[in-house]
């Protein structure tokens, strides 16, 4: 009997592929899409070129009847509203800045989804990203660089569970993108050129706007600040920025000014010189670890403070109340809490946390 799994199909061209590889290797193939958008217009859903709106299904639906495989829909406006949306708002709120995508994946694309799955009989859920999972010779499932590290997902996937993980088919990782496009073409899906979808799906630029809309909170002005207390000026509210940010103060200053701190407490956005960005400590919570089941001592790694940002050498060590502490050999600009640190061991990550 053939093992069957469900492929989260988002109308792009990896998911696609991810399908018919997967039906190529035998698998027993479902196709389906996941609809997280709350209720809205589709001209705004297209707009914002949400992974998972209402284009979406129409091509992922034409993708699996040229495919032959069964598809369907399946709601999770909730599991995303709380999850991604409520959270989103509330790490601004609270002076962070989040990583919706990060959350999407372990809280929706996965514990809801694979939940459901194996509810009706799946053995695994798969997905198009550009990874690949690995089981390890100490027994315990990672994630390892994808063939095309210009296109790897694996920041974004740091914080996935072990059982996740073991329930879990990522057939792109070992391929490049053009491959996957070729493939595609070959096949004759309609979205082998279809652009990639945006990283942030639910709002557009004015994160601002879209907090204070679906809280009802108005955010309160406040005073942007040098790193002495000295007063600058006046900002909008907190939500509207995030540390390293330089553009749109509105600030009149001799020297570029960048958002070094962003004070909850004091309600102040803290503005210091390029310098005062660099910092070669960080501490997080909320550590996922994946090729290791413990951190014991001291740990050297690479590692990463944002999706983009290049791997760097650190040390890591378990501090109290279960936080990280992180070492860099360099200081790191623009540590940025609420972000994601992911660690890397050669090819395979090791695992990540929340920055403080």
């Amino acid at each position: 009997m053939k093992e069957k799994v469900v492929v989260g199909m988002s109308g792009g061209v990896d998911s696609s592929v991810a399908a018919y590889l997967l039906k190529e290797q035998g698998y027993d193939v479902i196709g389906v899409t996941m609809q997280i958008w709350q209720e809205e217009k589709e001209a705004i859903q297209e707009e914002n070129g949400g992974c998972c709106g209402l284009s979406a299904v129409d091509d992922a639906r034409r993708v699996a009847q040229t495919l032959g495989i069964p598809y369907y829909v399946m709601n999770f406006r909730k599991d995303f509203k709380e999850k991604v949306i409520d959270y989103f708002c509330e790490e601004y709120l609270n002076a962070r800045t989040p990583n919706p995508c990060i959350a999407c994946n372990r809280y929706v694309k996965w514990e809801s989804l694979l939940k459901r799955c194996l509810d009706i009989g799946a053995d695994y859920i798969a997905t198009g990203h550009y990874a690949q999972i690995v089981k390890l010779d100490n027994g315990r499932y990672s994630l390892k660089r994808s063939k095309t590290l210009a296109k790897d997902q694996t920041y974004a996937l740091y914080n996935l569970t072990q059982n996740q993980l073991s329930k879990t088919l990522m057939p792109v990782g070992q391929y490049s993108k053009e491959e996957i496009r070729k493939i595609a073409e070959q096949i004759g899906l309609l979205v082998a050129k279809k652009p990639d979808s945006q990283d942030i799906c639910f709002v557009e630029d004015d994160y601002g706007k879209f907090i204070e809309e679906n809280t009802g909170i108005a955010v309160p002005k406040g005073n942007f600040v040098d790193t002495e207390g000295n007063i600058l000026g006046q900002h909008k509210g907190i939500i509207y920025y995030t540390v390293g940010q330089r553009r749109g103060l509105g600030l009149s200053l001799k020297q570029p000014g960048y958002v070094v701190r962003v004070d909850k407490n004091t309600n102040e956005v803290v503005i210091g010189t390029k310098d005062d960005l660099f910092s070669d400590v960080l501490y997080g919570n909320q550590v996922n670890l994946m090729s290791v089941s413990q951190i014991d001592g001291e740990m050297n790694v690479n590692a990463k403070i944002r999706y983009n940002s290049p791997e760097v050498p650190c040390r890591i060590t378990m501090a109290e109340n279960d936080k990280i502490k992180v070492v860099f050999e360099q200081p790191q600009r623009a540590v940025t809490p609420g972000q994601a640190v992911v660690f890397y061991h050669d090819d395979t990550v090791v695992g990540g946390a929340t920055i403080l």
